[in-house]
């Protein structure tokens, strides 16, 4: 979460977003599926951002 916080994110929005994306992505997820769910990506929905 303070990870999140440096990054200018919401921590409950991307909390939200990590608990709604993580399950699609199965049991095993690669790194590749993970990298876009990390709080510095530049892709993240808007309702994760302060």
């Amino acid at each position: 979460m303070e990870t999140a916080k440096r990054n200018g994110l919401n921590p409950f929005g991307y909390l939200l977003f990590l608990l709604q994306e993580l399950p699609k992505l199965g049991e095993n997820p690669t790194d590749e599926q993970l990298f876009p769910l990390l709080p510095w990506d530049d892709n993240l929905p808007a309702y994760c951002t302060l």
